[in-house]
């Protein structure tokens, strides 16, 4: 096996651990925001890790420069947290109660600062 099989191998499981403890939070934690979090967050960086690993196999392996697996970090890396974010706020908006042991509500208090101004 050589340096670059065990540099990719090594991207390659970092990337399925993330994704991993992903599932794991999906499943495990309490509400739908934290949910969220754990999707949104451990996802985007496990499917970063397995794509970089994926790059640099072609790249060094194969010597292809193949540009779209980089879009496709860029792309995941810019809109996966975003749409957790618009997930959590629509959420949110639509009543979805929080964990009862929750002990801040940010978004409570800036609707509250936001209706006190109109």
């Amino acid at each position: 096996m050589t340096a670059i099989e065990i540099i990719v191998s090594i991207l390659v499981f970092i990337g399925a651990f993330f994704t991993l403890i992903a599932a794991v939070g999906i499943i495990r934690l309490q509400d739908v925001y934290s949910r969220i979090h754990a999707a949104s967050k451990s996802v985007t960086l496990g499917v970063m890790t397995i794509m970089l690993g994926t790059y640099l196999f072609f790249l060094l392996e194969h010597g292809e420069n193949v540009g779209k697996i980089l879009l496709t970090i860029l792309f995941v890396f810019m809109t996966a947290p975003v749409a957790g974010l618009m997930m959590g706020r629509s959420a949110y908006h639509a009543g979805i109660p929080l964990w009862e042991k929750s002990v801040h509500d940010d978004l409570k208090e800036m609707h509250q600062k936001e209706n006190k101004t109109n």
